[in-house]
């Protein structure tokens, strides 16, 4: 009897409230996306200032009954909304932008043949000894990084990505953002890792790749001009010395989430690049690099 009733009790509950759960729901949905995408914006630091001032205000007007205040935090809402908008319109834009985009839903097919022209112009670079930087984004948006560099968004080519590390072109200097399938900019600073248990030979290139891991969830590559050794950057941990098979099958470990175990020679600023058996170096003309002042 007492289960029936239970049982007719939560129907009803359910009947009368499951609206209510559903808008909980939505809400929670969109919030945490927002809060996903918002994140590694520059106006990530401005909402969130906002955010504080309007909670402490308001729990100061409640705690101390501060009744015009709080009134005045209430009207203030209203316009709120609009400055949000005025505020974050390069970011709704994007977002918007990136609803009606294919490349949002990136297919594995997509990610394995990105990583074959990555591999392709990696080793390219490398045996050119070409010094390079290129950062996959992955979840953590990392526009803030592309805005400091020139926008590209052009489809991944070895060619072009070969053409912009090139010591002689405009675009050499910095990092370059891939996203999903497209090169977004080139010539980005980085953030530079400032960790005092790094290998003292590692150059500002790969600091800057082990830097823009450190802050967001993308893989960075390096190329050393010096030897041509590539490296792996991920969760501020570094990789180095892979040859082209080891390379597509770390890069595919990684983008793709296969299972993959850890060696001891994986430990970060390990061992220094070692020359890749080059008596000289293809590439002579060396430059003031914010990249590689000190390259390895």
């Amino acid at each position: 009897m007492n289960s029936a009733f239970l049982a007719f009790s939560l129907i009803d509950f359910i009947g009368d409230y499951w609206r209510s759960g559903v808008e909980i729901a939505i809400l929670w949905v969109v919030i945490y996306y927002s809060y996903l995408y918002f994140r590694g914006t520059r106006g990530a630091k401005v909402l969130t200032g906002l955010l504080a001032l309007l909670l402490t205000l308001i729990l100061l007007s409640k705690l101390l009954e501060l009744q015009v205040i709080y009134w005045l935090i209430r009207s203030f809402t209203t316009f709120l909304a609009v400055a949000l908008v005025v505020i974050f319109q390069p970011e709704l834009r994007r977002a918007l932008a990136a609803l009606g985009s294919q490349h949002i839903f990136a297919t594995v097919t997509q990610k394995r043949e990105t990583i074959e022209i990555l591999a392709e112009a990696t080793f390219e670079l490398s045996n050119r000894q070409l010094g390079a930087l290129i950062a996959l984004e992955r979840e953590t948006n990392i526009h803030a990084f592309a805005e400091s560099g020139v926008t590209l968004d052009s489809e991944l080519s070895t060619e072009l990505l070969v053409t912009i590390f090139h010591p002689k072109t405009p675009l050499h200097d910095g990092g370059l953002i891939l996203r999903n399938d497209r090169i977004l900019s080139a010539a980005c600073i980085f953030p530079v890792s400032q960790r005092h248990d790094l290998d003292r030979n590692l150059g500002l290139r790969h600091r800057a790749g082990l830097g823009i891991t450190e802050e967001s969830d993308a893989i960075a590559i390096v190329v050393s001009e010096e030897t041509g050794n590539v490296s792996i950057c991920h969760r501020g941990r570094i990789e180095r010395d892979f040859d082209p098979d080891d390379f597509k099958r770390r890069l595919s470990q990684l983008l793709l989430l296969e299972k993959y175990e850890e060696s001891d020679s994986e430990e970060l600023g390990g061992e220094a690049d070692g020359a890749p058996g080059r008596e000289h170096p293809l590439v002579s003309h060396k430059k003031d690099d914010r990249y590689d002042l000190d390259e390895p």
